[in-house]
């Protein structure tokens, strides 16, 4: 007899931010198209996530026509153990606890007969793809990253041209269609980068490759249209399913199911104040933590700009050791209290989709660079280490609709106030504004269209399920749901 529970999908995702938003995303537009979700991420994280958000170890919440599950697995690590010094060791512990507690989840479940028939994994948590092999379960990957960064990390791997190197460590590279200069690529691929275990991790995951049945990617149709033609030659199935923000489902349910680690501040009332197109908004992700000159630079080129500004200022991240909370200078809070906000965290998906925003002082990760895009915003560029610097150099030079400011960690170079004063002004004010808002709201359009019912986006994502379901076990009746 045919069963009708929900086919049973496993998303298993690195603990980080940056990582989690955008796989969790999927998660929820999935599940809203009829599947049973558990969303799996180290219990170190799980902590911060259930204190910020309305979720719950193992609760399983309705999600449109399907449902979503979360679990956590512990590292068995106390805070201070010796091995989270040596992040080779921590990351090599993690895969070995993280392939167990997966191994025995498949167990399991097969065991009350609900079956895991599909295992996701995102980038930096690779192994993922092989333990689901080891299963003989089909496997999918979330790119969290754009389909041109695929694309520098995949000529990188495989050795198709020119990188800079200890001999050549300013060689232009040389892609399809574009030529990006050395300062211009993920700083984790040159020579000098001061994190070698960042690109060994990544690049893991080209390994893997012939393992996982579909690459998904969160980015669309109509803005990576000629990357995505050409590394269809190389992948067998890449699909665009952005930007995943705009997929999820509208059910009241779900509103309250983010990743973030911390409590947004309320800034949304703060901007109902506000005149239309009026307001910067400046936030550099959750990891990004800048040295405390440049935050006075920006804070005196904030005044001296006499713009309005929402400014996320987050403590730092509570792993990296010796980093100290940044502070204001003496009288700034005084002086722009009324045309600024200063918050620790803030809702960025409403805050960039609010018409008082006029544009975005962004670290130009590519989860706030689809949010900008997709929310008609321009933006200041302000990249610091890895694909950031190439999304910098696409929403300046190939999108249009940034203005660049900042530098690189590795340039080390101070943005002084003057800079950022003249730079806030262009962006926001005359004629350059004016075309940059134009070029943002065409790419708001295309996004919008592509999530849409007859989207390319939305298309992809349906086919993925149906993908899912072809691939599928046999499972039960829903009464043996977890």
């Amino acid at each position: 007899m045919e069963s009708n529970a929900p086919i049973h999908v496993l998303l298993v995702s690195y603990p980080a931010q940056g990582h989690i938003n955008p796989l969790l995303r999927l998660a929820k537009s999935i599940a809203a198209k009829g599947l049973f979700v558990t969303f799996v991420t180290t219990e170190d994280v799980g902590k911060d996530i259930r204190a910020a958000n309305s979720i719950a170890h193992e609760s399983v919440t309705p999600v449109g026509e399907g449902f979503l599950k979360f679990e956590f697995f512990e590292e068995g690590l106390v805070p201070d153990d010796p091995i989270k010094e040596n992040p080779t060791d921590h990351i090599a512990h993690t895969e070995h606890v993280g392939r167990k507690f997966i191994s025995q989840m498949i167990e399991k479940h097969e065991s009350t007969n609900h079956p895991i028939s599909c295992i996701i994994n995102n980038p930096f948590y690779p192994w993922v793809s092989d333990a689901a092999a080891e299963h003989d379960i089909p496997s999918a990957v979330l790119w969290t990253q754009s389909v041109a960064i695929f694309i520098v990390y995949h000529h990188y791997f495989h050795k198709l041209v020119p990188f800079p190197s200890d001999t050549e460590p300013c060689i232009d590279v040389q892609l399809p269609s574009l030529l990006l200069k050395y300062n211009e690529i993920p700083d984790f691929l040159l020579p000098t980068t001061s994190f070698p275990l960042l690109r060994t991790i990544i690049l893991e995951q080209f390994k893997y490759l012939s393992k996982p049945f579909c690459v998904l990617v969160d980015s669309f149709e109509e803005l990576e249209h000629d990357s995505i033609n050409y590394i269809s030659k190389f992948v067998p199935i890449i699909s665009s399913v952005g930007p995943l923000f705009k997929n999820n489902p509208k059910a009241p349910s779900t509103t309250d199911i983010r990743g973030d680690f911390f409590k947004p501040d309320n800034c949304i009332e703060w901007l109902n104040s506000r005149p239309s197109s009026s307001v910067v908004y400046i936030s550099f992700g959750s990891l990004v933590h800048l040295p405390q000159k440049q935050v006075d630079e920006i804070a005196y080129g904030l005044v001296n700009s006499k713009v309005s500004f929402l400014w996320v200022l987050k403590l730092p991240p509570k792993d990296w050791v010796g980093l100290q909370p940044h502070v204001l200078p003496d009288g700034f809070l005084e002086e722009t209290s009324d045309k600024g906000k200063v918050v620790q965290w803030s809702p960025q998906e409403q805050v960039l989709a609010h018409p008082s925003v006029s544009c975005f002082l962004t670290h130009c990760g590519w989860n706030s660079t689809m949010e900008a895009l997709a929310s008609g915003v321009p933006v200041l560029t302000f990249p610091t280490w890895g694909d950031q610097v190439t999304n910098a150099k696409f929403l300046v030079d190939v999108f249009e609709v940034g203005v660049r400011l900042g530098y690189t960690q590795a340039e080390n170079k101070l943005v002084t106030r003057d800079e950022v004063e003249k730079c806030l002004l262009e962006a926001t004010v005359g004629a350059k504004a004016e075309e940059l808002k134009k070029n943002a709201f065409k790419w708001k359009e295309a996004a919008g269209a592509a999530v849409a019912v007859s989207g390319s986006s939305h298309q992809n994502l349906d086919a993925f399920v149906e993908d899912i379901k072809k691939r599928a076990h046999k499972v039960p009746s829903i009464s043996s749901l977890p």
